[in-house]
């Protein structure tokens, strides 16, 4: 059995099987923590110790009946309390883009000659893409394993291909003045510049309220809450820099403001628009005449960049950006070149 949520209540729901037939039971709960008790008392009550009630759907049942549209459909139901917009977006492009390809087929029939063709059409259409699906499928299809619908993933027969290593595209301080120069609103000109200085992602900076600001400490408190959530599901504090110290200053008017209101808006109480955002700046770009490459999570690239060529250590640069790995943090390595200079120096 296990919890799960959708939007056809606001009550989460109890998932089980009997006799393979998928069955779910309200547990007039909104608070998750409450729904998972009530859901340990389910476990033990006369109804799942008297029924043939269980976890996952029993083997003995048709199982090549089961469509990779319905098994999204019933994965994207199981993640969807747990993991943010973006990742459910890319569960539900990434299964389009398989069923795409190979047809809605029976899920028993996604067979490693299938995911291979898949991934290496793709591949050479987009690398990046090819890598998405197929780290979202390849989780997606290990839970049909757990599950009992498949004994194996196929996704783990197929070895990917090698992705060619680029560096991040950066821009400079004296490119942001451009930018900011050729944009028009207040508001985006405080947001890029925000972007650019504190190196927040676009989600992060949209949702930031006025409860995440601490002007006598001089940081952000990047916060979760039941309507944001952090791409680590982790809080952490990133210090102010004085130009971003006077862009909140300047958006507070000194005015004591609703805790829950956002910083950044248009229209205030409204929140941004994502997509709005990155297609505002990507057009700007193009007008200031800088390289095509450039987009919106750039200036996140820019902010560390700007770190590790001033002699910030990559450690530091990981916290900051919230990284979970350092290994992620390593793609800015190649900057510190006074480093690698002294290194060699040495000799």
């Amino acid at each position: 059995m296990f919890l799960t949520k959708n939007n056809k209540s606001s009550f989460y729901q109890i998932v089980y099987f009997v006799d393979g037939k998928r069955k779910t039971h309200s547990t007039k709960k909104t608070d998750k923590r409450k729904a998972t008790e009530y859901l340990e008392m389910f476990e033990k009550s006369p109804l799942a110790l008297h029924k043939n009630i269980s976890s996952v759907p029993q083997t003995h049942e048709p199982i090549n009946i089961l469509t990779l549209s319905k098994f999204k459909d019933e994965y994207y139901e199981y993640v969807n309390p747990v993991k943010s917009k973006k990742y459910l977006d890319s569960i539900a492009y990434s299964f389009k883009q398989l069923i795409s390809f190979c047809g809605d087929i029976p899920l028993n029939d996604l067979s490693n000659r299938i995911v291979d063709k898949f991934i290496n059409t793709t591949f050479n259409r987009t690398q990046r893409g090819a890598h998405l699906y197929y780290r979202t499928l390849k989780a997606a299809i290990n839970k049909a394993v757990e599950w009992d619908y498949i004994p194996l993933n196929p996704f783990t027969k197929v070895k990917f291909p090698k992705l060619s290593k680029t560096f991040p595209a950066f821009i400079t301080e004296s490119e942001l003045l451009i930018i900011i120069s050729n944009t028009n609103y207040q508001h985006l000109k405080d947001f890029f510049t925000a972007a650019f200085y504190t190196g927040l992602r676009l989600g992060e900076l949209i949702n930031m309220k006025w409860d995440w600001i601490d002007l006598v400490q001089n940081q952000i408190t990047i916060k979760c809450s039941k309507d944001f959530m952090t791409k680590s599901k982790k809080e952490r504090i990133v210090p102010m820099s004085s130009k971003v110290r006077s862009i909140i200053i300047s958006r507070s008017n000194f005015a004591i403001h609703n805790p829950n209101e956002f910083v950044f808006y248009n229209v205030r109480g409204k929140k941004l628009y994502p997509e709005s955002i990155s297609k505002q700046f990507k057009k700007i770009v193009r007008k200031s005449n800088l390289d095509d490459k450039i987009h919106f999570h750039t200036l996140r690239h820019s902010f560390a960049s700007m770190l590790v060529q001033r002699g910030v250590s990559l450690y530091v640069v990981k916290e900051l950006l919230g990284h979970e790995d350092l290994s992620t943090t390593q793609i800015y390595s190649h900057l510190q070149k006074q480093n690698l200079m002294d290194a060699v120096n040495l000799l």
